[in-house]
């Protein structure tokens, strides 16, 4: 599906501030976090439309978890508003309050007909709630059963550590824990026809793939499961991971872990962390790794159509940019 142009996978948005005192407290919040946020910072459809038209990029998958459950139902709705207005350039993923799994099981029922979302979003932690927990075997298991998307995103609004924004490393600590507690439930194999994609290539998931699959099966860890070695590479190399907030030499060991075709282009497009000028060095990085690997020109840039089949035949239909 190269001739459709790129997908980003990874583009986050936010409803707009109700007022000057709200757009004022999420910067001081942002502050309190070691995060240096400018005070008049917001998210603009035109503007992250602006940055992938530059890019080249044809469409964004748009995802936000805020932590209370009515404003993640507004701002789903919000979202699929934006698909409507754009819909060969914009998709939804539908965020699931994972700490509920009734609420969560609800909400992928009203993305799916209501919403018409292209796939899930979830958190990896939320309201200290691992992916991992097994009140989510229902949800999971439905999901399943859908052969669903599901983005995996860590929690970026924890504490600061050391006076340094959690985005800047725990978020991929917190990626790492949860794909591991994930590996040693068994859920990757119980429920084979999700697709998992895990933000940020896997976080420090593919530097310690070899660690896992040496040590990972040894009777001094506990296994309850009795997950074997080679369930361990198989399980890792069955996951997404996307490219955001990564330079190359993170991206490598990535592609090693679950090779190229399962490495998916995201952008982290549309919040205060990520700039033109970062996001741009990604992109071109995506570009020479693909270079490296004699792979065809943008086929990493393309692999996420696959995961989202219907936002495929909305460009097909539609049109492409001219600019994409």
């Amino acid at each position: 599906m190269t001739s459709l142009g790129w997908l980003d996978i990874h583009g986050h948005f936010r409803p707009p501030f109700k007022n000057h005192d709200e757009r004022k407290a999420a910067a001081k919040a942002f502050h309190e976090l070691c995060f240096l946020m400018p005070e008049d910072w917001s998210w603009n459809v035109d503007e992250s439309l602006a940055y992938m038209d530059k890019a080249g990029v044809q469409m964004q998958m748009l995802s936000y978890l805020p932590f209370n459950i009515q404003a993640l139902k507004e701002s789903n709705d919000f979202a699929a508003a934006q698909v409507r207005k754009h819909p060969t350039r914009l998709g939804l993923l539908c965020a699931l309050p994972t700490e509920d799994p009734e609420a969560c099981l609800s909400e992928i029922k009203r993305g799916r007909t209501e919403l018409h979302a292209d796939g899930y979003a979830v958190s990896a932690i939320r309201k200290d709630v691992y992916l991992s927990d097994p009140s989510l075997d229902p949800v999971w298991a439905k999901l399943d059963s859908l052969g669903a998307t599901v983005f995996s995103h860590p929690n970026a609004y924890a504490p600061a550590k050391d006076g340094r924004p959690t985005p800047l490393i725990e978020v991929a600590f917190e990626t790492t824990r949860v794909i591991v507690d994930m590996l040693y439930r068994g859920i990757f194999k119980k429920y084979p026809n999700i697709k998992f994609v895990f933000s940020h290539c896997g976080g420090a998931t593919p530097i310690l793939a070899g660690r896992l699959e040496l040590l990972g099966a040894e009777v001094w860890v506990p296994n309850p499961d009795g997950i074997s070695r080679d369930d361990i590479k198989k399980q890792l190399a069955s996951l997404y991971v996307d490219t955001a907030a990564t330079a190359e030499s993170g991206m490598q060991p990535a592609v090693k872990m679950v090779g190229p075709e399962h490495v998916i282009y995201g952008a982290d497009c549309g919040v205060p962390c990520s700039t033109h000028d970062t996001m741009e060095e990604n992109r071109l990085a995506v570009v020479r790794i693909e270079k490296e690997l004699g792979l065809q020109k943008a086929s990493i840039g393309a692999n996420g159509w696959r995961l989202f089949p219907a936002a495929a035949k909305r460009v097909q239909a539609g049109g492409m940019n001219g600019s994409a």
